[in-house]
């Protein structure tokens, strides 16, 4: 569906792989007057993501500073991209950033007469991981057994507050998009350290299905999310599945069956003495149950599919490391 442009944009979370990738392709087009990225920190431009005519401000979301800017730069579109998933941050401060941060965000994007769209970075374990899931989840799907804890938590909140502006801001475009895991050459999160391990450690008597999206494709949605208004919330994610077992196999990566409890004990290890960040609670459901989201709304919605299935995303990411498995426990560390 065809909207007026974009004049001014706003993304968040620019110091971040997504953020960055998104803020540059979006600089790109000529109908956008001007891209503001904004972040606590400087972005990272050593790894070929250029930030091109986006204007960095370094501002955290959760003072009112968000709001300053949004009424003094006029922006007509706020992306919002800094759900920070990654379980290095400690916990308090990840739900600080997450959740406090999108409150202020949202209030501002609530008080500024110039703002008129609202594009949300979500996350498909807002479904959770359970035994009792069904086959697929929609997005009329509630989940089976509500995340407890962590980012997944933090997700479900942010849409809850989302759900609210829509309320009180009904002339507000709002899309939420529930992306699965990001896969791809640039891609350093809690789940690539996992698959780059030299040997994989699975949890016994489980093998789950898995579901990604690549880089390229989720970069695709949120740019036509930006240009174009599409309002609604949106399963994302490539076609088909992955087993675990089928991705370690095609990896060649060795594996070890851990039964669950040694597991955890052993992110805990990982976390003192190699820098990995641990196995959190929702990655070791994960590695149970796995998890598969229908994206048949989203394709309906923009007419189109992604570029790479489950299957060559996963391909993708795994052609690009190389012989260097080692860098998943002395790497970045990863947003």
């Amino acid at each position: 569906m065809p909207a007026a442009a974009a004049r001014v944009v706003l993304v968040t979370g620019v110091s971040r792989f997504l953020g960055a990738r998104v803020a540059n392709t979006l600089q790109a087009d000529p109908g956008i007057e001007r891209v503001i990225g904004v972040d606590t920190v400087p972005p990272d431009t050593s790894h070929g993501v250029s930030l091109g005519r986006t204007e960095f401000v370094r501002v955290d979301i959760r003072t009112p500073s968000i709001a300053n800017l949004i009424a003094s730069a006029g922006v007509d579109t706020v992306v919002h991209l800094s759900l920070v998933t990654s379980s290095s941050v400690p916990r308090a401060k990840a739900k600080e950033l997450n959740v406090i941060g999108t409150m202020q965000l949202l209030a501002a994007c609530q008080r500024s007469p110039d703002t008129r769209k609202l594009v949300v970075r979500s996350s498909a374990a807002v479904y959770g991981s359970s035994p009792m899931d069904p086959a697929v989840f929609t997005e009329r799907d509630e989940p089976v057994e509500a995340p407890r804890s962590g980012y997944a938590k933090d997700a479900g909140e942010i849409e809850g507050y989302v759900r609210g502006l829509t309320r009180r801001r009904s002339d507000l475009a709002v899309s939420v998009l529930r992306f699965a895991n990001f896969l791809g050459p640039g891609v350093d999160s809690l789940v690539t350290r996992y698959l780059r391990l030299p040997v994989v450690p699975t949890v016994l008597g489980f093998d789950p299905r898995l579901q990604f999206v690549h880089e390229d494709d989720g970069v695709e949605v949120l740019r036509r999310m930006t240009v174009e208004d599409h309002p609604g919330c949106f399963n994302v994610a490539g076609d088909g599945v992955l087993l675990l077992s089928q991705a370690l196999r095609r990896a060649g990566r060795p594996s070890v069956p851990v039964p669950s409890p040694s597991l955890s004990m052993l992110g805990d290890m990982g976390r003192r003495f190699a820098g990995l960040s641990g196995f959190s609670p929702e990655l070791l459901r994960w590695l149970k149950y796995g998890r598969v989201i229908d994206t048949t709304a989203l394709e309906d919605e923009l007419s189109w599919r992604p570029k790479y299935s489950t299957e060559a995303a996963f391909a993708d990411f795994t052609a690009a490391q190389g012989h260097g498995p080692l860098t998943a426990l002395f790497g970045r560390t990863p947003r």
